[in-house]
This record gives structure tokens, sequence and C-alpha cells, in this order.
């Protein structure tokens, strides 16, 4: 099998280095691994995901074969996988191995192998489930966001039980989801959010929340931390007090986030965000939120596209204009190459563009070609962006609503959702057929 020309600058040479990888960097590198014949023969004997995830625990160290038949499957499956290294000139299989050591990082590899084995090499990639879940936990919010797409508030009266939460997330850790993003409504102000966190923690699942920080108080901060959060993104639109204020519908809200991100970076073990929707509320004083961010020492500042759904309906007015967009994304990208602080992403797929382009002129040695993975120039960028393949509603990412309906993401309700409790693979099965039967490979 021959690689398609590409630019040198955007190569494949990632496993040369010592650099642990990301997990979604290491699923993107198996697919292209696995892409030979030999390996979907093993793979099609090892289609179940817990079993797989052990025989990758097997491999990596961290568990121990309970038979002769596993100490093999482990050793057949390096043999595959060198086979797919060599192919690519993939060095270093310990780099390998350690990334595999997470628990999480092995639920989603397992996952593309079995859906390798299934669907066989697609650009995009179809997973048999999504690597991510976003959970709206509750409708219960203590803010009234302008542009809240959940059009949180007043608990749903329709809100799921704990038993029923909890049985959904066995559900996903056997389907092999990787990751659930904690969200809401504020997911903090739901009794049962304890629970579900650190039951899905247990399960090896990845657990983040996104929270407007308000209630982020020392006390509460070590409580994420112990029932294994392990990234926590804070929501907030404005340096200016009084505008955040106006915009999230309650007095003192700047001060009291302001604060819980504090509580955060001061706790010293989660991976952070600074979350901002860009709006002509605030993108002219864009400046002064990075200001923010680098004076609060947060990690990641991460700028979302306003997306009218919910309550958002109403200020559709407020959105940017397509050269207001480019601008601000223009200003961010710099501030990024000019290191000034926090990584700065962006969730509008124009920032990919926007730095590929800098590359190519010169003027820029980072791209990311999703909102979350930062890319040097001479990395996996382009494979990533063919495995990823842009939208992944439906595919690689869905959302669950507090009352168990399950859509293709947050901000596409449909009228064909499915509540989870009905078999969380069928459900995915029937969300894939959203894309169309072109592409079901």
């Amino acid at each position: 099998m021959t690689e398609e020309p590409r630019d040198e600058r955007f190569g494949v040479n990632f496993y040369g280095s010592e650099k642990l990888p990301d997990s979604t960097e290491l699923v993107a590198q198996f697919q292209k691994i696995v892409d030979n014949r030999f390996a979907r023969w093993i793979m099609t004997r090892m289609t179940e995901q817990k079993k797989f995830e052990h025989i990758l625990g097997v491999f990596a160290g961290v568990e121990a074969p309970r038979n002769i038949k596993e100490s093999t499957q482990s050793k057949v499956l390096e043999a595959a996988l060198k086979r797919g290294m060599k192919t690519f000139h993939i060095e270093n299989m310990e780099v390998i191995k350690g990334a595999l050591k997470e628990k999480y990082v092995r639920k989603g590899v397992a996952l593309t192998l079995r859906s390798v084995a299934r669907y066989g090499i697609t650009k995009p990639q179809i997973f048999d489930a999504p690597l991510m879940i976003v959970w709206n936990t509750t409708k219960l919010c203590n803010l009234h966001c302008k542009h809240c797409y959940a059009n949180a508030g007043a608990k749903n009266p329709d809100e799921m039980s704990l038993e029923q939460k909890l049985k959904v997330i066995d559900q996903f850790d056997e389907a092999g989801v990787t990751m659930i993003a904690f969200s809401g409504g504020e997911p903090l102000m739901s009794p049962d959010f304890w629970k579900i966190a650190e039951y899905a923690s247990s399960k090896g699942i990845y657990t983040t929340i996104a929270t407007n920080g308000t209630l982020l108080t020392k006390n509460v901060v070590d409580r994420l931390a112990e029932v294994g959060i392990k990234y926590i993104e804070i929501s907030l639109d404005s340096a200016d007090p009084a505008t955040h204020n106006e915009f999230r519908g309650q007095a003192l809200a700047w001060e009291r986030t302001v604060q819980g991100i504090k509580n955060v970076v001061e706790k010293g073990v989660f991976d952070n965000a600074i979350a901002t929707t860009a709006t002509k509320y605030n993108y002219k004083n864009m400046d002064k939120m990075l200001d923010l961010a680098i004076s609060l020492k947060v990690k990641r500042f991460i700028v979302f596209n306003f997306v009218p759904t919910g309550r958002g309906k109403e200020i559709i007015s407020e959105d940017l204009s397509p050269k207001e967009r480019e601008d601000l994304l223009t200003f961010l990208y710099d501030k990024w190459q000019a290191k000034v602080g926090p990584e700065i992403y962006s969730t509008s797929p124009e920032y990919s563009r926007i730095g590929i382009n800098k590359i190519l002129d010169g003027t820029g040695k980072t791209y990311s070609p999703t909102h979350f993975v930062p890319m040097d120039a001479g990395s996996n960028g382009i494979a990533m962006a063919e495995f990823l393949g842009g939208c992944g509603a439906g595919r690689i990412y869905a959302a669950l609503e507090d009352n168990g309906d399950l859509e293709p993401c947050v901000f596409l309700p449909y009228k064909g959702r499915e509540r989870s409790e009905r078999g969380f693979q069928r459900i995915m099965e029937k969300l894939q057929g959203l894309k169309g039967p072109e592409k079901q490979g």
C-alpha cells in the first residue's frame, strides 16, 4: 500500500519522537497501522469490546493474560501492529505501549480496531459507537444565558433516575465510549452528578465537565478530583464583569466564575480551559479576554462558534459576519503562534484552514485539525483530519439528554431521537443512518 502524495510539511513522523501521543492521535495512527490483511484478519476474531480492551492491556503490560489463548492473542496483535508500522515507517513500539497503559486510551483503540474490522478503513472512519458523549445531565441551572442551546433553567420532570443513569454508563462502557463530557444545564446542580461521575471514572472512561464556574468552590474542586474528573471547561464570555453578567442573566456571576477558575488552576491536577462563545457582544474585546486567560494561567482558551439553538434563536442577529469571524480567528491564531500563554483553539473549521495557509506561507508553525489537538507542521494532522472527517455528529460524537434521549449533537435535536434505555448499540446504528447509505462503506 502506498501513501497519497502530500506536502512534506504535513508528513507523518509522529512516532519517531518520544512524545506521548494524545488518545485521538493514537487511534488515528492505529487506523493506518491496521490497514493490512493480516491485521484485519486478526481483528475479526477479537470483536468483543471488553475482551479487546483486556488484550490491549496484556500487550501494554498492565494486565495479566488469564490463559494461553490471551497471551497468544497479545503476541499476534503485536505482530500485526509491527507489520503495519513497518509499512508506514513508524518506529518505537514502546511509545504505543506507554499510551495504552491508560484505560481510556485502550477503550478508544479497541473501539477503533473493532470498527475497522467491521467497516474497513473509511474516510471518515465509521465507528460502532462514538468516542465521545456529551451528556446534558440536567436542565437545572442557576444562570439564564442568552445563547443557551439547552434552554436551561428549571429541572425537567422527565429527567432520568439515578438508577437509569448508572445503567446508561454501563451501556457506554460495554460499547467502548472513551470520553463523557458532563454538561447541562449546570451539571454541578444535579444531586446525581457526583455518583455518575465517579461511576464513569471507575469504568476507565475519561470524564470531563463543562460548567459556568459559579459553583467551583475549593471544596467542590477537591471533590471533582476525588471522583476522577480529568478536564474542567469553564464558560466566561467577557473580561468585563457587567457584560458577562448581563449576557449570563445574573449579577456577580463573573466574580464567582473567575474565582472558580482560580480554584481549579490552584488545585493543579486538572487539564482546564476557559470557553467563550464569539458574538457581537464580545468579539471586539477578545484581546482582553485572552489577557485575562493569561493572567489566570489556564491551559487552554477555546472560542466556540455561536449556534442559534435553544434561547440562542432569540439573538441570531448577534452572530458574527464572515469577515468578523475571519478577523477574529486570524487574531487568535497569531496569538497562539506567538506563544503568549494558553493553547488557543476554536470550534470554527476555518481555524484549521487559517493555520494551514499560514504554515504554507511561512508565517505559522502549528495548526489544529480539531478544536482540541495541536499539530506541528510535519506531524500527522492530515491523517487526523481524514480520520475525524469534519462533523462527527452521530459517528464519533453523540449527545445524551437528561431524559435519556440520544441525539447526534447537542445542536441537532431531531424527531427520530431514541431513548438510551432501548439499547445503545441499536440506537447508534440508527444515528449512523443519518449520514446516508453512501457513507456506510
